[in-house]
């Protein structure tokens, strides 16, 4: 996992948007500052999903905090907060044993088993 720097800015007649330095396409609003910092999350790893299903190239490093002070992004912070999220990296095969049952109930819901089993390893990893 890395932590990447998110930045609150408003203007007068907008809501609360948030961007992000290392991905400059990726944006989100909300109502409130709380709102806005919710959905980040959320708009970060949609973003990261998609340039990676795209091969679009990612950041080798995320840029620290001081860094994106300096970013032009920052010209009207209100705040700089980190979000956690996954960079993709190389997949590897291995070779795993589960119960008949569960394998037929997978390819049920998915046409992809590695991508399916990929998935809840990580939103099982997020509970941990």
């Amino acid at each position: 996992m890395a932590q990447f720097v998110g930045i609150i800015h408003k203007d007068r007649s907008s809501d609360f948007g948030v961007s992000f330095p290392d991905f400059p396409g990726c944006i989100t609003a909300g109502k409130t500052m709380q709102e806005a910092y919710e959905m980040a999350g959320e708009a970060l790893r949609g973003h990261i999903e998609t340039m990676a299903q795209y091969g679009d190239s990612l950041p080798a490093r995320p840029i620290t905090l001081d860094t994106a002070k300096k970013h032009k992004f920052a010209k009207s912070a209100l705040t700089f907060f980190m979000i956690e999220a996954h960079l993709p990296s190389r997949s590897k095969r291995i070779n795993i044993t589960m119960d008949e049952d569960l394998i037929r109930a997978i390819d049920r819901v998915s046409q992809n088993r590695s991508e399916f089993l990929a998935k809840a390893a990580w939103q099982q990893l997020q509970h941990i």
